[in-house]
């Protein structure tokens, strides 16, 4: 977020959002003589290994302790008004007082260590007959059936860059493994939240303008793995889905969805546009009218209304979903393999011309949009509404 707002014009509600982030409270829980310069330096490259971001609050106090550990108290001019960035590190160095370097080498890896403990050992899948593993997925095959499922629940199946790039690499093993069928689910209570806004936050060294470009390749190819699938792809819709978890949906062959899943495309908010295709296949679904609903005016549908207009296949009481579609599954999955995968091919045959020329057309509007101010302004307010929460 403070990368990404280097690059905006200033704004004076940013500027007091971040310049009063509230430092964190920490007990020493080292010793009273303050962690070593080694333990200090440990805890720095352990820094680097976290997968997860830490947040604003967090990532102000690791800045804040480096600096007093370093160079102990804040001795440094108060930035200029309209440097909100360096304001708002100035201040969380600054709150820190005399605080000895020796009390802030502890802290900062008390911090650390904290936030390392917080995320707990890592989970891998490890699919069957692949040495191939993931951080972010799940996936498993079983009765002739591949399973990726998203695994993000704290953060609501949310897409990292790295969630992208692993789905690309599954649904590449999934194509050839020897599986029927292959299904894609969230863990926890949502299917999946859309992009992780962070992504926006993590600046490469040539500007928003890499940032854009390297972010509309991804999501071409993301989307391109889905449409030159091999074999029939159902998505199990388990809880709420957004942005691009939705307009993908027109790439499935099936649709199944819980009563208590929703469906919202909020572009238009965030100074978007549509992707996944689905500027082309939502309104061959649902019509041109129900389509704009959703894409361009953000309308949310529940799971029956989805099903009226077709984007779902069928919906399930939440209490029998997962066993009422595993049956449908497990009898899916003992239809002849090739059979299913070439009558696809026929079926998908047909336009996957046209589908792979929308990939590219809704990639390189996107990349239009976030380069845009409006796009930019509109994240930058939503991280505003989520930092009053």
């Amino acid at each position: 977020f403070q990368q990404l707002a280097m690059h905006l014009a200033p704004h004076p509600d940013v500027a007091r959002i971040l310049a009063h982030i509230p430092t964190l409270k920490l007990h020493m829980t080292g010793s009273m003589m303050g962690a070593t310069v080694e333990q200090f330096n440990h805890a720095k490259s352990q820094m680097g290994t976290l997968k997860e971001d830490p947040g604003n609050e967090a990532k102000l106090k690791i800045y804040a302790l480096f600096k007093q550990a370093t160079q102990g108290p804040c001795n440094t001019p108060k930035p200029g008004m309209l440097d909100f960035i360096g304001k708002a590190k100035w201040d969380a160095w600054k709150s820190l007082g005399s605080v000895s370097q020796e009390d802030a080498r502890q802290q900062y890896v008390d911090l650390i260590d904290s936030l390392l403990a917080a995320e707990g050992p890592a989970v891998a899948a490890q699919p069957t007959g692949s040495a191939a593993t993931f951080e972010t997925l799940l996936v498993s095959t079983e009765d002739n059936i591949t399973t990726i499922c998203l695994n993000r629940p704290q953060k609501k199946n949310a897409i990292t860059v790295e969630m992208y790039n692993e789905v690309i690499k599954a649904l590449a093993q999934a194509g050839k493994d020897d599986s029927v069928i292959t299904v894609i689910t969230g863990s926890g209570d949502f299917y999946c939240s859309g992009n992780d806004l962070t992504n926006f936050t993590k600046i490469p060294e040539g500007g928003i303008e890499q940032m854009a470009k390297n972010a509309g390749e991804l999501l071409r190819e993301f989307v391109k793995a889905f449409i030159d699938f091999p074999k029939p792809l159902i998505a199990v819709i388990n809880g709420p889905a957004v942005g691009v978890s939705v307009t993908l949906l027109g790439l499935f062959e099936i649709v199944y969805a819980t009563e208590r899943a929703t469906f919202h495309t909020p572009f238009s908010q965030l100074g978007q546009s549509p992707e996944g295709c689905s500027s082309y296949t939502f309104p061959k679904i649902m019509g041109n009218a129900k389509a704009s609903e959703m894409l361009l005016f953000n309308k949310k549908l529940t799971a029956v209304q989805a099903c009226a207009q077709g984007l779902v296949t069928e919906v399930f009481p939440d209490s029998s979903f997962q066993t009422e579609v595993a049956t449908r599954l497990k009898a899916y999955a003992k239809l002849p393999r090739n059979s299913l995968a070439l009558s696809k091919q026929l079926i998908r045959g047909t336009e996957k011309e046209r589908l792979h020329t929308v990939n590219d057309q809704e990639v390189e509007r996107l990349v239009e949009r976030w380069l845009s101010d409006e796009c930019m302004q509109a994240i930058m307010s939503f991280f505003q509404a989520k930092a009053k929460l």
